[in-house]
């Protein structure tokens, strides 16, 4: 197949760059890099550096397929500069869709977020419940899936609602729980936790870029709505997990975020995909690539800390 990958030099976007190109499609990335590009070159890849921002620079002809992963990504970075958060989460979705049926693509795989359920009570939060939003990231997420169901008379669309993702990339992140806390064990011999009680639904990276090949495989026998995540855990049981890995203190501090929910992906079971991974398997990959020395804690892993270097 065609391909093209939006966002294909972020943290899952290099690692199933890789996985395409090895499973024999042809690749098409576009990045704005402003976290650096950590892409190897390959006969069948083209790497292009362009802002979606400008969409009627990006190639769509004879293209199958596209994975948009771009975005402006969690909670801080959207409240840094919020005009650019909707800009480039929302407008540009609107604009390269419309594009993309414009060129006659076949499919279109749109990474939200699991967080614009909001704050949820119920212990199995599926596609079924209301959407409520508490920051200006998930609700771009959430308006961009509306415009994106808009146009599901002409595209196949495929919307994908990912729990926290954890594991290991080129591209690596650090800002996210399960690799943020083993971070912190590993660098310091200790281990923050605020709060603690808050459950976050969590998915491996190996798994979450399963996922993304599950839709490719199906083409447009699937389409809708679908949650991604597998292991919903405490901050405090993920934190002991990464602990009975490396001997560290935990430190308990009280927190101002609320937020604690649940993800139930029994309509992404039924499609026939099973997750084969879990957040030990993150864990213990994190602390063999800091022990070889390929992973450091280092700002560019930490997408606010680089945003505001950049000063968007």
């Amino acid at each position: 197949m065609n391909i093209l990958l939006l966002g294909g030099c972020g943290y899952i976007g290099t690692a199933l760059t890789q996985i395409l190109l090895d499973e024999g499609h042809v690749v098409t990335v576009v990045d704005i890099m402003w976290f650096g590009n950590y892409l190897s070159k390959h006969k069948n890849l083209l790497v292009i550096k362009e802002d979606i921002r400008n969409p009627e620079k990006i190639p769509m002809d004879n293209i199958d397929a596209i994975i948009h992963l771009a975005n402006v990504a969690n909670d801080p970075c959207g409240e840094l500069n919020s005009k650019v958060a909707w800009e480039v989460n929302v407008l540009s979705t609107m604009r390269l869709v419309e594009r993309a049926v414009q060129h006659k693509v076949k499919q279109f795989i749109f990474a939200s977020s699991g967080s614009v359920y909001g704050l949820k009570d119920e212990p199995d939060v599926t596609e079924e419940l209301s959407l409520v939003p508490i920051s200006d990231y998930n609700k771009t997420k959430m308006i961009s899936e509306r415009v994106l169901m808009s146009y599901q008379d002409n595209i196949c669309s495929q919307i994908v609602r990912p729990a926290t993702v954890c594991g290991y990339s080129p591209r690596m992140r650090l800002d996210l729980s399960v690799n943020m806390l083993t971070m912190q064990a590993l660098v310091n011999g200790k281990i923050t936790v605020l709060g603690g009680n808050q459950t976050r639904p969590n998915i491996h990276l190996k798994d979450m870029i399963r996922v993304y090949l599950h839709f490719l495989k199906n083409g447009t026998k699937l389409s809708g709505v679908y949650n991604a995540g597998f292991e919903n855990i405490s901050i405090i049981d993920i934190a002991n997990k990464v602990a009975g890995h490396i001997p560290a203190k935990i430190i308990i501090s009280e927190s101002n975020d609320p937020r604690s929910y649940r993800l139930c992906s029994r309509k992404l079971l039924d499609t026939g995909f099973k997750p084969e991974y879990c957040v030990d398997d993150a864990i213990k990959e994190i602390i063999g690539q800091f022990k070889s020395g390929k992973l450091k804690d280092e700002d560019n892993c930490y997408n606010i800390r680089t945003m505001k270097n950049l000063k968007l």
